[in-house]
């Protein structure tokens, strides 16, 4: 099974076109609505990354039928996070973790701003989701963010809050995850984009702790590599996946999933 995991302000539709080619493949494919995105609870009392990483490990053990069924954690950019973080609990059932665009090194306090400076921005209400895609740079990419806005009250509204998503980000700006990244012992797969956030020296450091770590940087790509070259991520996960879980042709489903820490 894999459980996929979108970045900070995506959705889980994002990932729909690489879930329907993994579901073809003959794996049961889940992806998540983080809490303060998308369907999941939109303002969420806990903001912390622990929390985000037990969300993930409740849907393991609620698909992966209380550990018995292996589990490969997916996650783009705060959502590699997430699952990073996920893998260090050590918990039955996550069986390797691909993290694409994401690392266990801090941010700084100026890096968080920006992306909190870049989310107070949007132009809200988008006039159309055509005007959607246009600012967020056409294509794939632009596809990709506008799906996971709302039509309502004549306009194209984002499903989360940008003060809950700035709230989220300021445990980044104090620490990093080096103690968590040192205790994943689950099969590892990075996949960056040339022009990403995972600087060559980040990954010589993530490399070194941990001996096993598999990667792939596309040239050219950019952050939003999944959403940027779907064809070559499918391609790169798929030859994990094999490699990890196998493949038994076994019927699968696929679908959306959300949490709510009310309930």
């Amino acid at each position: 099974m894999l459980l996929l995991l979108h970045g900070l302000a995506g959705h889980c539709g994002e990932w729909d076109g690489l879930a329907g080619r993994l579901s073809a493949d003959g794996y049961r494919v889940v992806a998540l609505d983080q809490r303060g995105h998308g369907a999941s609870e939109r303002r969420p009392e806990d903001v912390s990354r622990a929390a985000y990483a037990e969300d993930v490990l409740g849907l393991v053990e609620e698909y992966g039928v209380g550990g018995r069924r292996p589990v490969v954690l997916v996650g783009q950019s705060y959502g590699g996070l997430a699952a990073l973080l996920a893998a260090a609990r050590r918990r039955p059932g996550v069986a390797g973790a691909v993290l694409i665009e994401a690392g266990p090194d801090r941010s700084s306090p100026e890096e968080v701003a920006g992306v909190v400076e870049w989310l107070e921005g949007w132009p809200v209400p988008f006039p159309s989701r055509e005007a959607a895609v246009a600012h967020f740079g056409g294509g794939g990419v632009g596809e990709g963010w506008a799906g996971g806005l709302e039509e309502r009250d004549g306009g194209w509204w984002p499903r989360f809050d940008a003060d809950v998503l700035a709230a989220s980000l300021r445990e980044n700006a104090v620490r990093a995850w080096w103690e968590e990244w040192d205790a994943i012992d689950v099969p590892l797969l990075c996949v960056l984009g040339e022009k990403g956030i995972i600087r060559a020296e980040l990954w010589d450091a993530m490399a070194r702790r941990q001996s096993g770590l598999r990667g792939v940087s596309l040239p050219g790509a950019g952050h939003d590599v999944h959403l940027e070259r779907p064809e070559e991520v499918y391609g790169v996960v798929a030859a994990f996946l094999r490699e990890v879980l196998g493949g038994d042709g076994r019927p699968t489903r696929r679908g959306c999933a959300g949490v709510d820490s009310r309930a």
